[in-house]
């Protein structure tokens, strides 16, 4: 929608005051400017980081479609078990550091396959490829995530799933958006006919009883669970109604930074097992809607170890 246009909407809004002067009703530009950038938040400070976090995401998830055509070529690394990293995984890496730091040379860098690059206090929390295992099976699912935290709180989230050109973004107090249009969490109310998302604890046996346990009483009375094997886009999609709910073991910061803001301003409830925002420590989530995500949590709560609080 065009600037005029989106002030026109506004105006005629009844909650908008007209400002009468010299016998006529008006608004003056500055005033008109003022009330739009409010609707639609454009002169949110951090509208120009969501831009570098896009254009870093769209730059970074075209390196992986050009190189998704030459799977068979990459050379690949076992990085610990069941956890890979291939030179794709860098080269889009250093491409998104690349772009931020180019915009932002001084905020801090948190990356899955450089690690840490000490700075200020933004700190961008990076995921270049997430589903790399997918990636390498040619199995459609997997995306770049990139996020954004100053002192300590996410202020913005980009998800990009570059194989459908699907761009999900969000900022505090901005809403979350999927291609420019508004995203919200489902209306569903109980697990009768929920379609919930989540993920296996892959990479130790160590709390597998548990999540067996958590699986088999959401599972019992839901339409179904899916586990397609990329975090940062299973939040993306509750974010967007396409799942209801999703819950998962063990995950790292860079691969839910991102999809926990978009999660919250589509109007959804994140928290660890303990009903605590403690989820990017303890690497546990659940996230839905706030009537799934209380549903849910009832459901898992009673499977919840010690070593999972």
């Amino acid at each position: 929608m065009s600037f005029s246009a989106t002030a026109s909407a506004l105006l005629s809004h009844k909650d908008v005051v007209n400002v009468e002067k010299a016998g006529s009703s008006f608004l003056p530009i500055s005033c008109i400017h003022a009330v739009v950038c409010a609707y639609i938040n454009l002169d949110s400070p951090m509208q120009p980081m969501l831009n570098i976090a896009v254009r870093a995401a769209r730059s970074a998830g075209d390196l992986i479609l050009r190189s998704s055509e030459n799977i068979d070529r990459l050379h690949i690394d076992q990085k610990g078990k069941n956890d890979y990293a291939s030179e794709v995984d860098r080269m889009a890496e250093r491409e998104i550091i690349n772009i931020i730091k180019t915009a932002y040379p001084e905020h801090s860098i948190l990356a899955e396959e450089s690690g840490a690059q000490e700075g200020n206090d933004f700190v961008w929390v990076i995921d270049p490829l997430d589903g790399t295992t997918n990636f390498l099976h040619g199995f459609p699912q997997y995306a770049v995530s990139i996020a954004l935290k100053h002192k300590g709180r996410i202020e913005v989230g980009v998800i990009y799933d570059p194989l459908r050109d699907e761009l999900f973004t969000a900022k505090r107090g901005g809403g979350a958006m999927l291609n420019n249009r508004r995203i919200r969490v489902t209306k569903q109310t109980s697990l009768k006919g929920a379609l919930i998302g989540t993920g296996f604890p892959f990479k130790t046996d160590l709390h597998m009883d548990a999540y067996l346990g958590m699986f088999r009483a959401i599972a019992t009375d839901s339409a179904g669970i899916r586990r397609a094997g990329a975090a940062a886009l299973d939040l993306a999609y509750v974010a967007a109604g396409r799942l209801d709910g999703f819950w998962e073991i063990g995950l790292m910061e860079w691969d839910m930074a991102a999809g926990i803001l978009l999660v919250k301003e589509a109007g959804g409830a994140v928290t660890d097992f303990s009903f605590n925002d403690k989820y990017l420590e303890s690497g546990n989530l659940i996230a839905a809607s706030p009537k799934m995500h209380q549903i849910m949590y009832q459901m898992i709560e009673p499977h919840v170890t010690a070593n999972l609080k």
